[in-house]
């Protein structure tokens, strides 16, 4: 009886002071940053995918740079994270920083991926999204498009497709618009 009280005591004591914190200011962390922390702490990232952290103090907002090691949709891909107070029970926005000729991105980088809307789960982690980002640039989905020329491109000439892709990726046009170059 005498320890459980002496523990009950400590806890108090470290509450007072501050001992039961985390994070900068004193705050304590939100469900969003505890679950972000465990998800990191368990990434099995590809190979092909490096993940940064412009502000080491803040998990929320990461980059995703996704660099294919074979010739597909985009050689090297950068994707913006930016995780809600609301996760995991809302999905991150994922967002694309690099152009590309994609039928399930748009040239403002919006990305149409099923589990970053109706198909979300809290059980889903940030290990899932990559995962399917990668398979979504292996493997573009042209009955769900953003971009839907290149979609329709995708589904009528398959070869054209893939010569705007290169295009694309090599910098230059592909019909009225201007790709920057984005191969290593």
């Amino acid at each position: 009886m005498i320890k459980l009280f002496s523990l009950k005591q400590q806890k108090k004591d470290e509450e007072s002071a501050g001992g039961n914190r985390t994070g900068s200011g004193g705050k304590k962390a939100s469900a969003a940053q505890l679950r972000i922390q465990k998800d990191i702490n368990e990434l099995n990232l590809p190979k092909t995918c490096e993940i940064n952290f412009p502000d080491d103090d803040d998990l929320l907002n990461f980059r995703l740079i996704i660099s294919p090691d074979e010739v597909c949709v985009c050689v090297l891909k950068v994707c913006v994270f930016q995780v809600g107070q609301g996760y995991p029970h809302d999905p991150p926005k994922v967002k694309c920083e690099t152009m590309v000729y994609h039928p399930n991105i748009d040239l403002e980088g919006n990305v149409c991926l099923n589990i970053l809307r109706s198909d979300w789960k809290p059980v889903l982690t940030i290990n899932s999204i990559i995962y399917g980002l990668q398979y979504l640039f292996l493997e573009p989905n042209p009955e769900d498009p953003l971009n839907k020329d290149a979609a329709e491109v995708l589904q009528t000439n398959r070869r054209l497709f893939e010569q705007n892709v290169h295009r694309s990726l090599r910098g230059g046009y592909v019909g009225a618009t201007y790709f920057e170059r984005c191969l290593k």
